[in-house]
């Protein structure tokens, strides 16, 4: 196998007694789109700068192309940075500020403007030359300084944050727009984000971080649908976890008793019997139905222990946001359980409403089982 474009290799990063990136060990592949996403805080900011040359690691090394980065300054390594702000000089045209990079580096006039041409051609902003910033919309200004970091041909270019000062329509545009780009230039992409929807919409790899440590490096479905710990599955999407203990473990079936819920998976659990493990379910893979006095319970697989997969509970609060609506539902002992439903048809002849007895039930194969 080829060697990774970045490696990075123990890599601590301490503010006095504080560890903000702490014994980090990460490999990231030419022609990947790779990124970093926690919560504020977590330590995904201070590696993406150390990998551009902006802070200098306290231990470990950071290697690109297998060239130890140390010593070397951000504008000698082969990388290239979006900002937050996207930085674009508000005096200068679009083609003025896409080709400052290259007029600094003495690259001459007619190649320097083909490769101005040829950048804001990849980003839409033909016709745009002579613009200044104050004339453009901000997902327009973003693409400016995407095309001012691509037309110098950097191995690697670092996003940070890219999409966070665009309204909500546009992020969702420019993702897409984003993810096409970095396929059509093959260009290294390693973009820091808080925001989960970003990540696993254009990254073919996310690594999520927090309190300065990688917990899983996966892709963005393993993310989702087997996260290492309760931190990434609570972290990545909405949960519901059932602690509890580990009763039965099998090779084909593991039953956990949880608070106010008996939860069984149709695989074996690496775990001791007898310990507390969490069962993650994500609202999407609960089913809801209609609870009534005398009625018939819901079915579940064949083979599921007595009242295992299946819940009492009262709808407490609903919000309907379209697509789907996102039910509230207060089971045994006050838990709150939230339960996804798509809104497959523009008139729902069973919806559900407040206070209203209901089922819950899960396939033995929705659960997550976690260790920690």
């Amino acid at each position: 196998m080829a060697e990774p474009l970045i490696r990075i290799e123990g890599v601590c990063k301490r503010f006095g007694d504080f560890a903000a990136v702490d014994n980090v060990d990460l490999a990231i592949e030419e022609g990947e789109f790779f990124a970093l996403l926690g919560p504020s805080g977590c330590g995904k900011t201070t590696l993406l700068r150390m990998l551009a040359g902006l802070e200098v690691p306290t231990e470990g090394r950071i290697l690109i192309d297998g060239k130890d980065m140390e010593g070397i300054p951000p504008n000698k390594r082969p990388v290239n940075m979006v900002f937050q702000s996207y930085a674009v000089f508000p005096h200068m045209t679009v083609e003025q500020n896409v080709g400052y990079g290259l007029r600094i580096d003495g690259v001459a006039k007619d190649e320097r403007a083909q490769r101005v041409q040829e950048a804001l051609g990849l980003v839409k902003l033909d016709g745009f030359e002579k613009r200044k910033p104050d004339q453009l919309s901000g997902g327009q200004r973003q693409r400016v300084a995407l095309a001012r970091a691509l037309v110098k041909r950097p191995r690697v270019l670092l996003l940070d944050e890219p999409l966070s000062a665009l309204d909500a329509k546009l992020r969702e545009a420019m993702r897409s727009e984003l993810a096409i780009i970095q396929d059509k230039v093959g260009v290294t992409f390693v973009m820091v984000t808080h925001d989960q929807d970003e990540a696993l919409a254009m990254a073919c790899r996310c690594g999520v971080m927090n309190k300065g440590v990688l917990q899983q490096v996966a892709t963005p479905s393993d993310l989702y649908e087997y996260p290492a710990n309760r931190f990434v599955a609570d972290f990545i999407g909405s949960v519901n976890l059932f602690e509890g203990k580990l009763v039965i473990d099998e090779t084909s079936q593991a039953l956990i008793e949880a608070d106010g819920a008996r939860v069984w998976v149709d695989h074996g659990v690496t775990g001791a019997t007898g310990g507390t493990v969490w069962a993650a379910l994500r609202p999407e893979k609960i089913e809801l139905s209609h609870r009534e006095e005398g009625g018939h319970r819901p079915p579940v697989a064949a083979g599921t222990p007595e009242g295992a997969n299946m819940l009492a509970g009262t709808v407490r609060h609903y919000s309907y946001l379209g697509s789907e609506t996102v039910y509230e539902i207060e089971a045994a002992g006050g838990r709150m359980i939230k339960v996804l439903r798509s809104n497959v048809r523009r008139y729902e002849d069973r919806g559900f409403d407040y206070d209203q007895p209901v089922w819950l039930s899960w396939s033995p194969q929705s659960p997550a089982v976690l260790l920690s």
